[in-house]
């Protein structure tokens, strides 16, 4: 997967599950999003494109297989179902809603990474939506790099996220609040550095921005288009 750092959501009602899963993925270089049901996770996905979902069946309210089957076709996004449920009629249950694979509890935190990689082999893919041009300025989110101006710019992580949903979702305002979601910042001031230092990598005159522009107490926009 060389330098693509995955967007995975972990749903479980088990705080110690999400916790040990969130602990092995980030070691992995995995970047992880959680939720505790599947009403959390549907307010997550409204904001964030993830690239995988690791979802647990038996939760309180809906369940993992009426998640899948309420959002399965819009989410277009892979499911790993991870539950106490081992026998082989709910694995087969858990597959004809919409699952990509299936992992009883206990299992080995090794296998669901194996699990998670081979599905994100045969997913992910370099498209025209990771690496963009527009005027001067060439984002290649594959190589975590800005070009403008005959000048070449690294982005990290946190701002490869940003730009991954800003740029899936062109024109859409993000909220200082959908933002510190993506990026894990709960303070407003903080994101808005994050956002300054990345105008400067993006536009011609960080002051004045063209690109990524502030909505006066609505959040952030890229237009790109």
């Amino acid at each position: 997967m060389d330098k693509f750092i995955a967007h995975i959501l972990m749903v479980d009602d088990d705080d110690g599950i999400r916790s040990l899963v969130k602990k092995y993925l980030n070691e992995n270089n995995f970047l992880v999003t959680t939720a505790n049901s599947a009403e959390n996770a549907l307010e997550k996905i409204k904001i964030i494109k993830f690239d995988l979902i690791v979802l647990d069946i038996m939760m309180p309210g809906k369940s993992g297989l009426e998640f899948i089957m309420e959002n399965k076709k819009k989410l277009e996004t892979p499911v790993i179902l991870l539950t106490a449920k081992g026998e082989a009629k709910e694995r087969v249950e858990g597959l004809e809603v919409g699952a990509d694979d299936y992992l009883p509890k206990p299992f080995e935190p090794k296998e669901l990474i194996l699990r998670i990689k081979n599905i994100l082999n045969k997913t992910i893919k370099i498209d025209q939506k990771r690496v963009i041009e527009f005027e001067n300025v060439k984002i290649d989110l594959n190589k975590f790099l800005i070009f403008k101006n005959n000048r070449e710019f690294k982005i990290n992580a946190t701002e490869k996220v940003i730009l991954e949903q800003m740029i899936s979702y062109p024109g859409k305002t993000f909220s200082r609040e959908d933002i510190g979601q993506l990026i894990n910042l709960d303070k407003e001031r903080s994101i808005d550095v994050v956002i300054t230092r990345l105008r400067k990598k993006i536009e011609i005159d960080p002051k004045n921005p063209k690109f990524l522009q502030t909505i006066r107490g609505t959040g952030y926009v890229l237009w790109i288009e």
